[in-house]
């Protein structure tokens, strides 16, 4: 076999473990090798394991030599970012501020992979409180971006990102609160999928957050969809059950309206190079048959001031519950907006909420005449790793991905291009709310159309 262990994706493993030509164990020693090898340059992965995830890796093997796997993904390795409580562990948030107590269940989406067989290898990093999209901790060392260790991650997904792209096994869970599974699959060159508001029950559940796979393939994402969007009660906002067929992921987009957003109603604009590789992408949609249009900006600075001055609250609320002894160890820039957040009335932070509405019909109004909406994920390239953003306005970073977490809608990230230095560009496609099983379509006919990347994953 030509292609190391750790670089096969799920289906691939789950065909040999099938045959009986790979065993779950020979897997994981390779995964947590790869780890080794790359893990001092590229800190995605804050705790991790060998002896447990070789002991569930031994089971899974028995059971697949008596050919009775416990479930879809018996043996096959994944990461979950530290915020997606697992029984036993700490989830330090990504900050110094948080008070490392071990989780007393796991969390939905752990307990679903659990069942599912599926061996954890590790628990990836994040941002003080999941607040940026870039990778600076408190408390982890810089996660690094494996196509070049100067460049950012993204965020808040920051060590899963980084994961996918260095080949730490095939899957790979993030969180998504305003970009926080696409950015990083987009800096990262990854597939990365925020699903439909309550399609993944989350605990706690929360106004806009989702869990959503983090894959190389499309098909690798589908697979985790169709376990960890199984149901549980603990989740009181959830959808109700919907058995979807994931695996029916081939659909041509002849016949499809399809929205293009390229450019922001803002004094600033999309770099070059990538809105150059979403216009050349939205070009093979239009060469199957799908109908363009542009999208015009629908967002306003109303809209995006009420965002800013609700989760800067949100930081300011979060301290307050603090000892002060210990919130002082939060970052710089929780502190930052903590501090603007004091500034803000009460009739600023209802207004927030009531523009935080207003935005999420004005996404819904706008995109709800299409079948799909192409855009930029990020409207820059991967910028520096010790940055905590790109340099530009308030949620710049997060123009494109934010809007879709307060519609509810299903959004994806795909490569769909490098810059001429090499750094990958993520497309984005959103779909109409509950089309998560669309989005995943478009994004697997895209992934097809494309082909396969024109240079080899990094760091191998």
């Amino acid at each position: 076999m030509n292609t190391e262990l750790h670089e096969l994706n799920a289906a691939e493993l789950l065909a040999h473990y099938r045959a009986g030509t790979l065993s779950p164990v020979e897997v994981v020693e390779s995964v947590m090798a790869r780890m080794d090898r790359c893990e001092p340059q590229i800190q995605a992965v804050w705790w991790r394991d060998r002896d447990a995830a070789l002991q569930a890796a031994r089971a899974s093997e028995k059971r697949w030599q008596r050919q009775s796997p416990m479930g879809d993904l018996d043996g096959v390795p994944v990461t979950l970012k530290e915020n997606i409580a697992t029984q036993g562990l700490p989830t330090p948030l990504g900050s110094a501020a948080t008070e490392l107590l071990p989780a007393q269940a796991d969390a939905p989406a752990a307990a679903r992979l659990r069942e599912a067989g599926a061996v954890l290898v590790g628990k990836t990093t994040m941002p003080d409180f999941g607040f940026l999209g870039a990778a600076p901790s408190s408390f982890h060392a810089l996660s690094r971006n494996p196509w070049d260790l100067s460049r950012n991650t993204g965020g808040s997904s920051s060590g899963a990102g980084a994961a996918v792209a260095a080949g730490y096994g095939p899957l790979h869970l993030g969180t998504d609160i305003g970009g926080s599974v696409r950015i990083p699959a987009s800096f990262c060159g990854v597939f990365g999928l925020k699903p439909s508001q309550g399609r993944v029950p989350v605990l706690p559940p929360a106004a806009a957050r989702v869990i959503g796979p983090m894959t190389r393939t499309v098909t690798d994402a589908a697979l985790l969809m169709r376990v960890i969007s199984r149901p549980d009660v603990r989740d009181y906002s959830s959808l109700p059950f919907q058995e979807m067929d994931w695996h029916a992921l081939e659909r041509s987009p002849k016949g499809l309206r399809i929205g293009l957003w390229l450019d922001p109603a803002t004094d600033w604009t999309v770099d070059g190079e990538v809105h150059a590789a979403v216009l050349r992408a939205s070009e093979l949609f239009r060469s199957a048959g799908a109908t363009i249009d542009v999208v015009n900006d629908w967002t306003t600075p109303e809209m995006r001031l009420g965002m800013i001055h609700y989760f800067t609250m949100r930081c300011r609320v979060d301290l307050a519950a603090m000892p002060a002894e210990r919130a002082a160890r939060a970052a710089p820039y929780i502190h930052n907006a903590a501090e603007f957040a004091a500034n803000l009335s009460p009739e600023d932070t209802f207004l927030a909420f009531t523009r935080l509405q207003q935005l999420r019909a004005a996404t819904v109004a706008a995109t709800q005449s299409f079948d799909f909406v192409l855009s930029p994920v990020s409207p820059v390239l991967p910028f520096a790793a010790e940055a905590i953003n790109s340099g530009g306005q308030p949620l710049k970073d997060a123009h494109f991905t934010s809007v879709f977490n307060q519609s509810e809608q299903p959004a994806a990230s795909i490569c769909c291009g490098f810059s001429a230095s090499g750094l990958p560009i993520g497309l984005q496609i959103s779909g109409r709310r509950f089309d998560d099983l669309g989005v995943l379509q478009m994004a697997k006919f895209f992934e097809s159309a494309r082909g396969p990347m024109d240079r080899a994953w990094p760091m191998t």
